[in-house]
């Protein structure tokens, strides 16, 4: 079958990630909807960006928020319906934007149709469709692999008296992806949405979906030297080495597999999440020769550690890797403390916002940017009697879940609720009061505000063919400065961002020589002298070169 023609919008384009339960509430039930996402498509549109990606709305139980599917085929009541879908894809196709859908397909609910005749007995039809296994001669799992969210990764079925394996909660087994029936189900559910009029999918722990055959036990690390203590000592699932239960050699075809269904239909797109010891390596098999992944990213820039010395390094790593692969960068998102307080500490400083904005979108690649973060949304603190998150609510005190990045848009600064949905009920996350403050309604009366930046930033960014499709080249590392240059048929740019705050200067390398100063409107506190580039605290200059 031949394949269908592809523009390749997503190639370069910005994402805007919606978290359906916190965007906009349209019936008062206190949980956002699909009716609400489609009122306020408008705003999205007003920013400049090209697509949006759904968080989940297929039917699910909700035990990990849509992360746990039902029904691969049907909205959650919770959301709406798929005529309500129909109508947010015909809205937003109208306003010239992309749908991405969230496709999780390395496992199920407990309660999916398939797992309930799976674990009925080992002769079903299904029996096979999960990962079961027998428990060794002292009743302990068959191997050491660990679950993301605490223990081990193997539960104990007493109706077929077997381990099954599940990756995270308990309530989400793990499909048996060397079973080539459950291969040709989950591609018969992907094509379901490809025919609705989607225009790709964020592929949720794309390097998930195998397993080794053999049940091999990963090797140990031990504690993890030099990572956020918050994490590696609290969760001792980095303490592995995952060499056998995730990123296996079979993932590699079924990643093709995918990629000819999608090529079938034009203008589509896919971007997979990588979780990995060694995401970059990852993300550049994925995306290599043009037949896998579009794009993927990793958890790299998701981090506390934003200095210079650590930004060159892990482009200095992607570009080692990956040098025909196409990254999708993510700054935020719905699994990590809000960028405002994770890149500012405890005060965001409104300078390194707009910087840190402007770094994300000269980067070589596709930006994908979190809901809210275009407002400096801080991380809410969410009381421990107030949390939702299971992952949060077992990792308590010293790891406090992923509420906090969570909680609902602002969008009014004088409604009662900041105009997330009519007050009828209570909002399914507390409302944040340093929120009101930072609402769409009171950021766009200001036209110094972060969101009016981002407006300006994406917009101007769609003008600039060499950053939306150019190479990358980095210069030397500056212990304060990140700069590198993009440059595409014979335009070339230099990118400079002061991440230290304290002034910075640095000299233009011998015969380069700079041409005008991009006026980008809001990036402040860089200025060119002669060779010399001098910075102000957490300021940025971009440079067109001769």
């Amino acid at each position: 079958m031949s394949k269908a023609s592809n523009n390749n919008w997503w190639r370069g384009g910005v994402i805007y990630q919606i978290y359906p339960r916190s965007f906009m509430d349209s019936n008062g039930d206190g949980v956002g909807d699909l009716p609400g996402i489609t009122q306020r498509l408008d705003y999205v549109a007003q920013l400049g960006v090209d697509a949006i990606w759904l968080s989940p709305i297929f039917k699910s139980p909700m035990k990990d928020f849509g992360y746990d599917v039902s029904d691969y085929c049907d909205i959650d009541p919770l959301f709406g319906n798929l005529d309500d879908f129909r109508a947010l894809t015909q809205k937003a196709h109208g306003l010239g934007l992309k749908v991405m859908i969230d496709q999780v397909l390395s496992h199920t609910s407990d309660q999916h149709p398939w797992f309930e005749e799976s674990r009925a007995s080992r002769e079903n039809d299904k029996a096979d469709w999960y990962v079961w296994a027998d428990a060794k001669d002292d009743g302990n799992p068959p191997n050491n692999w660990l679950s993301i969210f605490g223990g081990s990764a193997w539960q104990w079925d007493t109706r077929r008296r077997q381990y099954y394996m599940h990756n995270f909660l308990t309530s989400q087994p793990d499909l048996n992806f060397h079973n080539p029936a459950v291969v040709q189900a989950i591609l018969g559910t992907v094509k379901f949405w490809l025919d609705l009029g989607v225009d790709g999918y964020r592929l949720d722990t794309a390097n998930f979906y195998f397993h080794d055959k053999q049940l091999r036990n990963n090797p140990g690390r031990g504690k993890p030297q030099g990572e956020d203590p918050a994490v590696s000592e609290v969760n001792p699932y980095s303490w592995q080495w995952h060499k056998y239960d995730k990123t296996q050699p079979e993932n590699l075809a079924f990643l093709k597999q995918l990629r000819n269904l999608l090529d079938q239909y034009p203008n589509t797109t896919m971007v997979g999440e990588i979780g990995d010891d060694d995401g970059l390596a990852t993300m550049a098999e994925y995306t290599s020769g043009g037949d896998k992944l579009h794009m993927a990213y990793s958890f790299d820039l998701l981090g506390t550690d934003c200095s210079s010395t650590y930004l060159h390094g892990l482009m200095t790593r992607f570009a080692e890797k990956n040098a025909t692969g196409w990254p999708s960068w993510a700054l935020s998102n719905h699994d990590v403390a809000r960028l405002a307080t994770r890149w500012n500490a405890d005060m965001p400083d409104a300078r390194k916002l707009r910087l840190s904005a402007a770094f994300q979108m000269c980067l070589r690649g596709t930006p994908c940017l979190y809901q809210g973060d275009e407002l400096g949304l801080p991380e809410a603190q969410v009381a421990f009697e107030d949390l939702q998150d299971p992952y949060g609510v077992t990792m308590w005190p010293e790891f406090k879940g992923r509420d906090g990045c969570r909680t609902p848009m602002p969008w009014d600064a004088q409604a009662p609720d900041m105009g997330f949905g009519s007050g009828a009920h209570k909002p399914w996350l507390p409302l944040t009061a340093s929120y009101r403050a930072l609402a769409v309604s009171a950021q766009e009366k200001d036209s110094a505000s972060l969101l009016n930046f981002y407006r300006n930033l994406l917009h101007w960014r769609q003008a600039q063919t060499v950053l939306l499709q150019g190479e990358q080249s980095l210069l030397p590392l500056h212990v304060q400065v990140m700069w590198f240059v993009r440059s595409h048929e014979g335009q070339r740019v230099l990118c400079a961002f002061n991440f230290s705050d304290h002034a910075a200067q640095l000299t233009l390398p011998q015969g380069m020589q700079a041409s005008s100063v991009l006026d980008l409107p809001g990036l402040q506190g860089g200025l060119l002298q002669g060779q010399s580039l001098q910075f102000k605290a957490f300021g940025g200059l971009l440079l067109s070169l001769v």
